[in-house]
């Protein structure tokens, strides 16, 4: 198909060449996770290698949770706290 083919392409084409595309790429990709799946099994180390990725994912879930559940303290309340440590200060000094 020339270039000036594609542009002329119909809409039915157009989804057909879409997903050929997508097909291949879906092909090559699982080629290349069954390799490295088949490269992982080879290696003597693969329960380190599990140990050390199932401690990764905790940490990066920990954390997520702490980055979404963490509620810093209102501003206002801060403030506040300043205000009145500031007026305890000023009365003890009098």
């Amino acid at each position: 198909m020339t270039h000036s083919a594609q542009r002329g392409a119909g809409g039915d084409d157009r989804a057909v060449l879409l997903a050929a595309g997508l097909a291949d790429l879906a092909v090559s990709t699982l080629g290349s996770a069954v390799g490295a799946v088949r490269g992982l099994l080879r290696r003597s180390d693969t329960a380190d290698l599990v140990r050390e990725a199932e401690q990764d994912i905790q940490s990066r879930g920990r954390l997520a949770l702490d980055r979404y559940t963490h509620v810093p303290p209102a501003h206002l309340e801060v403030l506040a706290r300043h205000v009145e440590a500031r007026r305890a200060a000023d009365a003890g000094d009098d």
